[in-house]
């Protein structure tokens, strides 16, 4: 068994978790978090969702936390941009690096964005083109990897497929999302391998939910396979609005203490994460999801 020796922990909270809150949550605080995350150690940040007010207002304020930012040396802050005009709107912010996303799910896919997987992907085709005429990098997110509320399972030769498609387009990583948080271990390898026929592993990253308390579980099983990214919100926010019950994703703190007692640097200071996740969910009122933040803020 050999881990990978360093990992990349990709923060999605600021994004992925705020933007699911009911109500918005302040720019100054949400830059606040970005701020306190970067202390923490966090080198890459996803920061803001440029996506249409009208759907989400929740991220309305994506220009002024973008153009905002107290940026630290050697920390991306990412945007997510569904589209061409979203992708217009972050470079006129100077946004670093952007991300589009799928689904290995049609049902999914007409839910979440209106249009089938084909469509999707041939809506990213200008985004890509036009990141890459700006000499910005694109990644790609899959969701719903390992399950769908509305298909069930989702077989692996799927998911290869649509992670294929995007890393021809010209994504340098592609993240597989447990979207619903369903997976267990096996299920969350052979998934894995299905992609890495046509992906190199170092491509590849993981986004495990939490909904069924199988995201460690799940993650441990991709580190074993080569898997060297990981996607996580502090204290667990987020969740998916399309499925019923979904938790956050994998809690950030909780993915640390792990990487720490397998001996994987990852250049984070558990403490002041740790701490971050205390502060946010105090300050929006809502429970902290990170097992490891709840036991050390009861030390």
């Amino acid at each position: 068994m050999a881990f990978p020796q360093h990992i990349r922990l990709v923060e999605v909270g600021p994004r992925d978790g705020l933007q699911n809150e009911p109500d918005p949550i302040a720019t100054s605080t949400k830059l606040e978090l970005i701020d306190r995350l970067g202390a923490a150690g966090i080198r890459y940040i996803e920061a803001a969702s440029f996506v249409s007010p009208k759907w989400v207002p929740q991220m309305a304020d994506h220009r002024e936390v973008m153009q905002n930012l107290a940026r630290r040396d050697g920390v991306v802050y990412a945007a997510l941009t569904p589209n061409l005009k979203g992708l217009e709107a972050a470079l006129e912010c100077g946004v670093e690096e952007v991300a589009v996303f799928g689904a290995a799910s049609e049902a999914f896919s007409q839910k979440n964005i209106n249009c089938s997987v084909a469509e999707s992907l041939e809506r990213f085709a200008p985004v890509l083109e036009r990141a890459k005429q700006a000499n910005v990098r694109v990644r790609g997110y899959v969701s719903c990897v390992l399950g769908c509320p509305y298909e069930g399972e989702i077989a692996p030769a799927k998911v290869a497929e649509v992670s294929k498609a995007l890393y021809e387009m010209g994504c340098y990583e592609v993240s597989l999302g447990d979207t619903i948080g369903t997976g267990t271990p096996l299920a969350a390898k052979r998934m894995l391998e299905a992609v890495a026929r046509d992906i190199p592993m170092g491509k590849l990253a993981a986004h495990f939910h939490d909904t069924y308390g199988q995201a460690l579980a799940n993650l441990y099983a991709v580190l074993e396979e080569g898997i060297a990214v990981v996607d996580s919100s502090v204290a667990g926010l987020g969740g998916c609005p399309y499925a019923k019950g979904a938790s956050g994703n994998v809690a950030s703190e909780d993915v640390v203490y792990l990487l720490n007692g397998l001996g994987i640097e990852t250049g984070i200071d558990l403490e002041a994460l740790a701490a971050t996740g205390t502060w946010i969910t105090q300050t929006i009122k809502r429970p902290n999801r990170s097992k490891v933040g709840v036991a050390l803020a009861a030390k």
